[in-house]
């Protein structure tokens, strides 16, 4: 059992909100758990979940050892790009999440990983072999994967200085104005509904760097390739919101009455460059959009054929 311990910096109108705020590595999951295990105590007394906490209140709370429990291999498909002795690039299908959480360490990239790849990195431990970075579950395309601690450990460094440029296609809706332009927010939890991410003040919230430029316009519709500088959570996602141009498709920060019946958000990783761990060399990696998307696409009368990854 290990302590931890908080003075708190503000007020909060919920106790879970403030862990939610300050217990990094906790999903909103598994602090319920912690309340509902009378595992905090607040100003010396066992508190509940929905209390109150006001600024300078002490919050304790006694966490559970963790059990580490090791992802094991499945035979789930997988389109490798391209691999070699210190990384591999993955081309994501659509709804496949990237590695284990919330209780759940089935059925997720990192399985398929162990089963198709012969060595992974250890940095990110027995659920995130490999894992440099991530996209999310209903997002496709392009991402790393490190097969040592020496490549993942330079991958890692690439994407922390800016040198591994990752960029996508989305098919926002509505048709964006300008052609090109830098969207530079700060991303946080939304204060609102916390399993969301926004647009935050400072405080709130870490930097996020966002490039984008219009591709083609069609039908009330803009195909958009963002190019990011920071990888926070929904980083494109929640930009496009903050336009005023959700992806389409997208069921958490999107309209809600979509025109197309889909899986998820139209939104693909399909470029990646990078630096070669080993042998210094410039890399470049494409993938075309997947056929549903390209299908959309092809409703709206876009040029397929003109686009370029």
């Amino acid at each position: 059992m290990r302590t931890f311990e908080l003075i708190s910096p503000q007020s909060y109108s919920r106790a879970d909100v403030c862990l939610c705020e300050n217990l990094q590595g906790y999903t909103r999951s598994a602090i319920k758990k912690l309340f509902d295990g009378g595992l905090v105590n607040i100003n010396g007394k066992r508190a509940k979940a929905s209390q109150g906490v006001s600024e300078g209140d002490s919050v304790i709370c006694n966490l559970p050892d963790p059990v580490e429990i090791a992802a094991r291999p499945e035979d789930i498909p997988l389109d490798i790009v391209y691999e070699d002795d210190d990384f591999a690039v993955i081309n994501k299908q659509q709804g496949l999440t990237v590695h284990a959480g919330n209780g759940n360490i089935d059925g997720t990239l990192v399985n398929a990983l162990l089963f198709h790849l012969k060595n992974l990195s250890g940095v990110g431990g027995a659920l995130r072999p490999g894992i440099v970075h991530r996209i999310d579950k209903n997002t496709s395309g392009l991402l790393v994967v490190a097969k040592n601690d020496a490549a993942h450990v330079s991958l890692a460094k690439q994407i922390e200085n800016k040198t591994c440029s990752r960029q996508y296609l989305a098919l926002l809706e509505g048709t964006v104005k300008d052609d090109s332009g830098n969207i530079t927010t700060y991303i946080g939890r939304s204060p609102t509904d916390r399993v969301k991410m926004a647009v935050v003040s400072p405080d709130k919230g870490k930097i996020a760097i966002t490039d984008y430029r219009v591709e083609q316009r069609s039908g009330g519709y803009t195909l958009c390739r963002f190019i990011l500088h920071t990888g926070r959570t929904h980083q494109i996602r929640v930009h496009a919101r903050y336009m005023g141009h959700p992806v389409v498709g997208d069921d958490v920060y999107g309209i809600k009455k979509q025109k197309f019946s889909l899986n998820g958000q139209l939104l693909h990783a399909c470029r990646l460059e990078l630096t070669h761990p080993s042998t210094g060399e410039r890399m470049t990696f494409t993938a075309p959009l997947p056929e549903y998307f390209k299908d959309v696409l092809k409703k709206l009368s876009f040029d397929i054929c003109s686009i370029v990854y």
